[in-house]
């Protein structure tokens, strides 16, 4: 049996209540597995760059095996870029290749910048006009219940690649659950963690594009966008991506 393991964590209270977004992290393993990770979580949300939160959110849910999905993990590959400017002009350029306006992905990358602090989840933006269209103002759409099929050969890839820690860990396992879902054209993201300032652009036509440098050092904003194709099915694609139990599968050798 396996179990869905989710950690959230606020400063100043609960999320619903107004709480600030400190981190989250999310598994899905074995029950051997579940007092070292859920060890591991705490101390994550007490250790935070943005902060040490005063609520800690942890839940643990059995997975029956009929209702994960498989799905591939996205080829990645790495641009280069040496200021913020010419990350953010990667960025745009990578979107623009994948599918997205000029405009819509002009606005995407606006609406992040815009943020005065970092959301719990995404945003999504219609991939030709760029306008939003989820309606779930600061809350966003949270992806969740995903997790690596095989975590050895998994990490082992990334270490191949030179490509260590939590951020592109879950990040590519995240971007590969979101370019599997039914309407989605592109994603944008660069992380919220002040000292972390490597974003990325990630589609299902050419997978996760790693850009080194999005933000300023110590900058504690950061964010998410969904691009979505105009005819999608938005109820369907927010319940998918929300909802459903998704292992990522890298490839074999």
């Amino acid at each position: 049996m396996l179990y869905s393991v989710k950690m959230r964590s606020a400063q100043g209270g609960p999320h619903e209540k107004g709480g600030r977004h400190i981190s989250g992290a999310e598994r899905i393993l074995s029950e051997e597995k579940i007092e070292q990770t859920i060890i591991a979580m705490l101390h994550r949300a007490q250790e935070h760059q943005r902060g040490t939160a005063d609520f800690v959110s942890l839940k643990v849910e059995a997975v029956k095996p009929a209702d994960i999905f498989y799905r591939p993990l996205l080829p990645l590959s790495s641009c280069t870029a040496g200021t913020v400017e010419e990350g953010r002009a990667a960025a745009l350029a990578e979107l623009i290749k994948a599918g997205v306006s000029a405009a819509a992905a002009a606005a995407g990358i606006a609406q992040i910048t815009g943020l005065q602090d970092s959301m719990r989840g995404a945003m999504l933006l219609d991939a030709v006009t760029g306008r939003r269209v989820d309606g779930l103002g600061a809350r966003g759409v949270r992806v969740s219940k995903m997790d690596c099929d095989n975590a050895g050969r998994y990490e082992a890839k990334l270490v191949e690649k030179g490509l260590l820690g939590d951020h592109v860990r879950e990040a590519l396992v995240l971007a590969s659950k979101v370019a599997s879902a039914a309407g989605i054209v592109a994603e944008l993201c660069w992380s919220d963690d002040p000292e972390y300032v490597t974003g990325y652009v990630a589609s299902p036509k050419y997978g996760y594009r790693r850009i080194p440098i999005m933000k300023d050092y110590g900058n504690p904003v950061g964010g998410r966008v969904f691009f979505t194709e105009p005819e999608a099915d938005l109820q369907k694609l927010i319940a998918y991506l929300q909802d459903q139990v998704v292992l990522i599968r890298p490839e074999e050798g």
